[in-house]
């Protein structure tokens, strides 16, 4: 090392992992991590409902997927790599630094002046995300090693995420519509600062005794990243229906990413995916679990406030409003599992409920008219819970499977699979709005005799950018009327093409729960037994 400390030994101004706390001590550790998790949740909720007014200003729709999946995409690459170094060099310093560099990726956002710019500025965002990810969450379990203890103090940390998803979309909607969506991005700056005051005075540095020689496998990050970019370009490509030659070529690159990414992890040192851990049964299943679920948080997330703007002509503070159930619920399901997981004989059963709820929240919202509102929060809610019912278990099941020794590699597995399903489900459901909306608006043009490349016409043809500010709808209707048609009811038309396309990539990701219910039989039982008034076991029964 560096510093010359011998392999294996704990540095001075470390704690070893068992260290026994004070309650203050351990309050304040918790009450540092729980502001770094609020200000992740204030960020993913606000930009999400503010989105839609961004596109509007910045007039990029075709980048729309790619403000959430540029974050995730480079979140993907540094969990894992940033959970392990945590492994090796405690995880305070690493969120520290997570801490500025997310901090200031916000601040770099709020100042983009075009959608190239900003999609750049969220993956530098990202990569302080998937420090602080990587790191927080495998911090738990180095505080309170005992899984009872550890869920106890799991409640602060999902009261924080709960007051953060509580605000996020009602203020992502305030600031937008009253102070401009740049506010969105720069509200990161006071919780930025608060978190970086409480984890720098009062988080640990706990260290653990690893010996031998540490090398991060970076060419296996790098080709994550090609082969999860290539993957990402190849779906919105197949978006434009026809069979191009940049398609056929990032099919090769994420083919040959992936060849060589096997052949990396299976002589790496250090590898970002220990085959090792891949080789278990269990983790695979909830690999696989964590992508599915991923795939309908961050569908939701993104594409309902989507839907409520652009597909219903609401205004960005009543979608965050409505949106609210959604992420608020979340926080209720976390707390309600905490209460009740080490009561179960059979805790596995919370995935099938919280599977089933988020089926059914996106069958409900794909379901609802245009016509009343209070059936789709209803749906919200149900996802809301649904979502706090399996976050938390695929986490505590996964670091239970893994055992101590790579507890930290194997809950940035499971982070990552998440942010790689939302990835893919973004880009893949914004394909398919993107295609069914264009296919839509044609049929209603050509019923009218409107040739869809009319200049007058065409930013509403191949885009639905154009409903989401009253602005360009009054422009597109006086163009229309002064066309000799009906400007009112074309746009009419366009947004039920958009509610229609949405609720058809929505239907999908609630057939894609049904298999996720049928894939918990995959996940091994695991038990969190009481065996005293504070010590527990952990069984894995094959």
């Amino acid at each position: 090392m560096s510093n010359g400390t011998p392999p294996g030994a704990i540095p001075h101004g470390t704690s070893p992992p068992n260290t026994a706390r004070s309650f203050r001590q351990s309050l304040f550790a918790m009450l540092g991590l729980s502001s770094v998790v609020m200000m992740v949740a204030i960020d993913q909720t606000v930009v999400g409902t503010a989105l839609p007014t961004i596109v509007a200003e910045l007039k990029g729709f075709n980048l729309y997927a790619w403000v959430a999946t540029a974050y995730l995409l480079a979140s993907v690459i540094t969990v894992p790599i940033f959970g392990r170094l945590g492994d090796w060099f405690g995880r305070k310093p690493l969120i520290v630094i997570a801490i500025v560099v997310f901090t200031a990726a916000s601040v770099l956002c709020g100042a983009a002046h075009s959608m190239q710019a900003l999609v750049l500025f969220r993956a530098l965002q990202g990569i302080g995300g998937g420090m602080l990810v990587g790191t927080c969450f495998a911090s738990i379990p180095d505080l309170f090693p005992d899984p009872v203890v550890r869920l106890r103090w799991q409640v602060l940390f999902s009261s924080a995420f709960g007051v953060a998803n509580a605000v996020g979309p009602s203020l992502g909607g305030f600031l937008s519509e009253h102070y401009g969506w740049r506010s969105a991005f720069l509200v990161n700056l006071p919780v930025g600062v608060l978190s970086l005051y409480l984890t720098a005075r009062h988080l640990p540095n706990i260290r653990h005794q690893l010996r031998g020689k540490l090398s991060p496998d970076w060419r296996g990050a790098l080709l994550i990243a090609a082969g999860l970019g290539a993957l990402q370009l190849l779906v919105e490509s197949l978006a434009q229906q026809t069979l191009k030659v940049s398609t056929i070529a990032f099919g090769v690159v994420a083919l040959s990413a992936g060849a060589l990414l096997v052949r990396e992890e299976l002589r790496a040192a250090d590898p970002i995916l220990p085959p090792a851990l891949l080789r278990e049964r269990a983790i695979i299943a909830l690999l696989a679990l964590s992508m599915l679920m991923g795939l309908a948080m961050f569908a939701l997330l993104f594409y309902v406030p989507l839907l409520l703007q652009g597909g219903m002509g609401l205004n960005a503070d009543r979608a965050g409003v409505m949106v609210t159930p959604l992420v608020l619920c979340i926080t209720v399901g976390t707390i309600a599992n905490t209460r009740v997981v080490t009561r179960l004989r059979k805790p596995n059963v919370l995935l099938y409920v919280g599977f089933a709820l988020l089926g059914v929240a996106c069958w409900g919202v794909a379901a609802e008219r245009m016509e009343t509102g209070h059936a789709l929060m209803a749906a919200l809610t149900a996802g809301g819970v649904g979502i706090g019912l399996v976050m938390p278990n695929l986490t505590v099941f996964a670091q239970q499977v893994a055992g101590k020794r790579q507890l930290g590699i194997a809950t940035a597995m499971i982070q990552s699979a998440r942010m790689v399903g939302g990835m893919i489900g973004t880009a893949v459901i914004g394909t398919i709005v993107h295609v069914l909306y264009r296919q839509r608006v044609a049929e209603v043009l050509q019923g009218h005799g409107i040739d869809t490349d009319a200049p007058w016409v065409a930013p509403a043809a191949h885009s639905p950018q154009v409903l989401l500010t009253s602005r360009d709808v009054a422009t597109f209707i006086r163009d229309a009327h002064a066309a000799g048609f009906d400007g009112d009811a074309l746009i009419a038309a366009a947004r039920v093409a958009l509610v229609q396309a949405i609720d058809h990539a929505l239907l999908a990701v609630s057939a894609a729960m049904v298999l996720a219910c049928l894939a918990v039989s995959l996940v091994p039982l695991i038990r969190v037994q009481r065996l005293g008034r504070e010590v527990a076991s952990v069984a894995v029964s094959e």
